[in-house]
């Protein structure tokens, strides 16, 4: 290794540049560089990063040549563009080796005399489409390739984000290229770069030829069982010695997706991978326990036995799990947001992370082409107990800038007056009207999107600039009703979207309402793959379900709050005050007059031995509840926003259990993350009628059980309501241009509404 970087030491001192470049942008660049490498699953080696970090702290020319003699290393070419723009191009150093039915990535050294900011294009005689790509619904079927084409290889460049899209200027910088091998053997391909028509140099020195070594790819057959040995769908995340991952994450094909690095196989299917020592790491989702492996891929036939081995079975109790917010297009779903992917795509992610229902909801981008999907009713790629249903995100259209919406349960997908998006109602309320009538069930989408505030006090009483598209509109629409099936009133919003966005903005506004007496539910997301596109569930609800499991069931668990969210890292389970189990009876408890109440749970939780690197400085001090947090404690506006790691105790493998009445903390329990479900009980005096709950912060949270005490309604805190109120008004100013002008007098009146109603609770309140 060290013989090599000194080589290329060399050779980046041989090639000339105009003039040295400056340290900070070239060293930014790089920064970019080392993100899109890993990102695409072609990591520098520790060793590399370390040295490009020291070069980054230096950032001096010395520190440029360093960076220059690990990058040459990895460069397969040397592009050179002259003052008048023409483009010659001669062999790296990189070694030329390519993977049967798979892509490597290169660096690509380019000396720009010329400064310009045209996109670097690559083209090759021997490349173009030699495999599928998936068909659509009613597309022909493509005539094959010949196996012995002339053509055998693919080309591109990658200049997707981080990266630039197009040459930076600068004197000297380095670029991605991509390369796709057909077959295994010897094989040779000649390449031109140019940066446009005409650039490219006189003669010949535009293109170069490169003999590669393919090395063959040998099949795999995978055994895949669940706890109880019965077949299954797992995720699979492949690594060589080199760090690199496999399958490639270049141009996947879905069912893989290319902006994840896990895989998904289930039971007796297959994979291939090249001769070589492997890191292959299975899981099933965050309730079992990561199997980590060292394989040994060769010639011979071979086959792998992979079984879950949990470490918590909700289900197994009838909480089941799912995430009420996974879309099949749009954001990194391939370049063709309009189409994106099938329903057997994201059924085979929900079940390689044992999410039970996913709620594949259709928006904007995609909603002409995904429509055809919906049927009201579970898909038919549902296998019990993972059910998969296509239901509506207003975004993109509509209502969409006073909040996106997730309407679930819908029996009809399409709002009364056209086919497509361009007539929805622009007044949030108008929508759920509509949507509630039918019997849906609904909330707002990634709720602290325009309530961010500075502070990570919770609750705090700072009014929110309300100028995003989370749980804007409804601090409004939370004081109506709205007719219901049959007529009956029900109230306009039934949950709070939460884990997907940063938990003090998202849990402050339902605090508050709740303080007002409002009853909203939360639910957890992923936003997947939007917000977040690791996996979906990373943000979950585990609804309880007595009977068989199905959808309408699990959303009416979400609609009665019989349920709590998690990050799937630790479980708040059977939750009860006094005899009334969470979630029935309204999940109200009413006593005659002021009195202790005991409150009981089961708590799990599993965290890591030692603290997470990556994480640990992201996580919260003790006292969140009460403290308000300095700059130092500014990581949860960076993701991942819910994860248990933040709730670790110092150095211990602990986390609290907080009771939480009113939105405050009023006792806590540490709990060892160590698997074991442990019985808890907490007790609390009562005087005044008042919302419970528990938290283990930022990871779980039950939804509440409403104590009324002596008939009195809950009126919590003067405060609460004073910031309601006010934040109509902001809103207000916010939002009020968003409204057409033939919704306007809906609009005033429904902030008429909520200000009437929040003061006259505020009237009521002590």
């Amino acid at each position: 290794m060290h013989a090599r970087l000194a080589l290329a030491g060399l050779l980046a001192a041989s090639v000339a540049v105009a003039r040295d470049p400056e340290p900070q942008p070239f060293l930014a660049a790089t920064e970019r560089l080392v993100e899109a490498m890993a990102f695409l699953g072609t990591p520098f080696s520790a060793e590399e990063r370390q040295i490009l970090r020291d070069c980054v702290q230096a950032n001096d020319a010395a520190a440029v040549q360093r960076a220059c003699a690990v990058l040459d290393a990895r460069s397969l070419f040397h592009v050179h563009i002259n003052p008048e723009q023409r483009v010659k191009v001669a062999p790296g150093a990189a070694r030329a080796e390519l993977d049967e039915a798979g892509w490597r990535q290169f660096l690509v050294r380019v000396t720009n005399e010329a400064g310009t900011t045209a996109p670097l294009r690559v083209t090759s005689p021997q490349a173009g489409p030699v495999h599928e790509r998936p068909r659509r619904v009613n597309e022909p079927v493509p005539e094959p390739v010949p196996p012995y084409s002339a053509r055998w290889a693919e080309v591109q460049m990658f200049d997707a984000p981080p990266l630039r899209a197009t040459l930076s200027g600068l004197e000297l910088e380095y670029r991605l290229v991509q390369i796709y091998s057909r077959d295994a053997g010897k094989r040779e391909a000649r390449f031109t770069f140019d940066t446009g028509q005409g650039t490219q140099d006189l003669g010949f020195r535009g293109e170069t030829s490169v003999l590669f070594d393919c090395q063959p790819a040998h099949e795999i057959t995978l055994r895949v069982r669940d706890e109880q040995g019965e077949p299954c769908v797992g995720a699979f995340l492949i690594r060589d010695r080199a760090g690199r991952v496999h399958p490639s994450q270049i141009k996947r094909l879905a069912p893989d997706f290319g902006f994840q690095q896990q895989i998904y196989r289930g039971d007796g299917e297959t994979l291939k991978l090249p001769a070589g020592e492997y890191e292959v790491v299975f899981q099933r989702g965050p309730e079992s326990l990561p199997e980590t492996r060292q394989v040994r891929v060769g010639a011979d036939a071979q086959e792998g036995s992979f079984q879950v081995r949990r470490w918590i079975n909700p289900a197994a109790l009838g909480w089941w799990s799912g995430d009420h917010h996974i879309h099949a297009a749009g954001c990194q779903h391939y370049a063709s947001p309009t189409e994106g992917v099938h329903a057997p795509d994201m059924a085979r992610h929900c079940q390689g992370e044992d999410l039970k229902i996913g709620a594949n909801l259709t928006w904007g981008p995609c909603f002409d082409y995904q429509k055809q999907f919906f049927t009201g009713r579970e898909d038919k790629v549902s296998r019990h107990p993972f059910l998969l249903r296509y239901d509506i995100e207003v975004s993109g259209f509509g209502s969409h800038r006073s909040g996106h919406l997730c309407l679930l349960r819908l029996r009809e997908q399409m709002y009364p007056g056209g086919d497509s998006t361009d007539h929805w109602p622009t007044l949030g309320l108008n929508t759920l009207r509509w949507a509630q009538k039918q019997g849906a069930v609904c909330g707002p989408a990634h709720s602290a999107t325009g309530l961010q505030v500075p502070t990570e006090e919770l609750p705090n009483y700072l009014i929110p600039p309300f100028d995003g598209i989370g749980a804007n509109e409804y601090i409004v629409d939370v004081t109506h009703e709205v007719e219901g099936p049959g007529g009956k009133p029900v109230p306009a919003v039934d949950f709070l979207s939460t884990c997907d966005t940063a938990p003090h903005w998202e849990l402050n506004i339902w605090y508050h309402t709740l303080n007002a007496g409002f009853r909203t539910r939360i639910s957890g997301e992923t936003d997947f793959p939007c917000i977040y596109g690791e996996r979906v569930g990373m943000g979950r609800s585990y609804v309880k379900v007595d009977g068989r499991l199905s959808y309408d069931a699990w959303c009416a668990g979400i609609e009665a709050g019989r349920s709590y969210v998690s990050d799937g890292r630790s479980h708040l389970l059977e939750m009860r005050v006094n005899d009334l189990p969470l979630g029935e009876n309204g999940s109200e408890l009413r006593l005659a007059g002021p009195q202790r109440v005991t409150v009981d749970l089961v708590a799990a939780a599993l965290l890591p031995e030692q603290p997470d690197p990556l994480l640990r400085d992201q996580k919260a001090p003790p006292g969140v509840g009460q403290l308000t947090m300095g700059r130092q404690f500014d990581a949860f506006y960076r993701k991942p926003y819910w994860h248990l790691e933040r709730a670790r105790q110092g150095d211990s493998r602990s986390v609290p259990v907080e009771l939480i009445v009113n939105g405050f903390p009023v006792a806590r329990q540490t709990l060892p993350a160590d698997g074991t479900a442990r019985a808890l009980r907490f007790e609390v005096a009562l005087e005044k009628s008042s919302w419970l709950a528990l938290r283990i912060y930022p990871s779980s949270h039950t939804n509440p059980v409403f104590v009324v005490v002596a008939d009195q309604p809950i009126r919590a805190d003067k405060r609460s309501l004073q910031w309601c109120l006010d934040c109509v008004d902001r809103c207000w100013q916010s939002k009020k241009d968003t409204y057409a002008e033939a919704e306007m007098q809906d609009a005033v009146a429904a902030y008429d509404h909520a200000r009437r109603v929040y003061r006259q609770r505020l009237a009521e309140a002590d």
